[in-house]
């Protein structure tokens, strides 16, 4: 049974990919994960605000004291002063890179703040590749509440991010992001056109809540369902065939038939987070146990032969993936 895959430019055993998730934090858990027969992993998120806190430290340390004494004009602290995340990350990446012969895909989530995005971790994107990472998975969490932005800026500010990233490196970066376009499919099309080399689909937004005892907003992560890989089965079924970069899916793949379904739609690799919190690493070993098993029964011989085959491409009813479907459903819904 042939279980390769394409992604990003690099070949992986299977598809079975954890994604980005605090399991990644441990060195021992990543080595766990390719024992378990992850083909790849990406590491747990860098958040934008910890390089703007990174650099405000440093400018604390470098302007502390200037005036009181005449010497410290010349003193710089020392680097492992700092002990700071964004060089963890770095240091992270290294010794993961040491401890797997798997791809190391680190993980930066770009925040944007009134419509901009500020540059300091687009030239950290380039420390990341000298740490040795595989490749980059640039994480773009942004809601806009300005409602004197037009959503002609909004699309914009992506482009520009994934341009300023790759100007940096020259390994191959994924861009994550999330559904709510006006025209997802020509959005999708032009981050292609602008260097993507792969999309990741989709960002899960995490909700806040209300909490009615402390009258406060706090943050509600919920683990995702199978319900949730819906809407990223419907855009890579419309998108298979139609881009040059890479697809890759990611909510509510938790079982062999999620997988499967994705790999039809036209996915190059599936990953997994909630289902790895909830039964751990080890169930990757059994998520590829039962997609082995099902192609052997269904005669499939490769991955290859699954991908794309029931996209909006090569699907026998096109119309299956748009508002046709929708009026179906619901005039065959009979109320219990």
């Amino acid at each position: 049974m042939d279980l390769t895959t394409t992604y990003l430019g690099l070949k992986l055993r299977t598809p079975l990919v954890p994604s980005a998730s605090p399991l990644s934090e441990e060195i021992d858990s990543i080595k766990r994960m390719e024992d378990a027969g992850a083909s790849a992993a990406v590491l747990y998120s860098l958040f934008e605000e910890q390089l703007r806190q990174e650099r405000l430290e440093l400018h604390h340390h470098m302007e502390s004291g200037t005036f009181s004494f005449p010497e410290a004009l010349t003193y710089f602290p020392e680097p492992e002063e700092y002990r700071l995340g964004p060089e963890e990350y770095l240091k992270h990446i290294a010794a993961a890179k040491k401890a797997v012969r798997i791809p190391i895909i680190a993980s930066i989530n770009a925040g944007m703040h009134n419509g901009s995005s500020s540059s300091g971790w687009t030239q950290y994107a380039k420390l990341v590749q000298q740490a040795g990472a595989d490749a980059l998975e640039l994480n773009i969490y942004y809601i806009p509440t300005n409602m004197n932005l037009p959503a002609g800026e909004v699309e914009q500010t992506y482009f520009d991010i994934l341009k300023a990233v790759k100007s940096e490196v020259t390994i191959p970066v994924a861009v994550k992001l999330s559904p709510f376009f006006t025209n997802f499919a020509n959005m999708a099309k032009r981050l292609s056109e602008a260097g993507a080399d792969g999309l990741v689909l989709f960002n899960r937004f995490y909700q806040p809540d209300i909490d009615l005892d402390t009258l406060e907003v706090k943050p509600n992560i919920l683990l995702s369902t199978p319900m949730a890989m819906r809407v990223p089965l419907r855009w890579i079924a419309i998108l298979y065939g139609r881009l040059k970069c890479s697809l890759a899916a990611t909510s509510g793949i938790h079982r062999a038939p999620d997988v499967l379904k994705m790999l039809m739609a036209g996915a190059d690799v599936t990953m997994l987070c909630s289902t790895l919190i909830r039964h751990g690493v080890g169930h990757i070993k059994i998520i590829e146990s039962e997609l082995v098993a099902w192609m052997e029964e269904h005669e499939y011989e490769s991955v290859t032969q699954l991908k794309g085959s029931l996209s909006q491409k090569n699907c026998p009813a096109p119309s299956a993936f748009e508002r046709a479907q929708y009026m179906r459903a619901i005039s065959k819904y009979s109320l219990p």
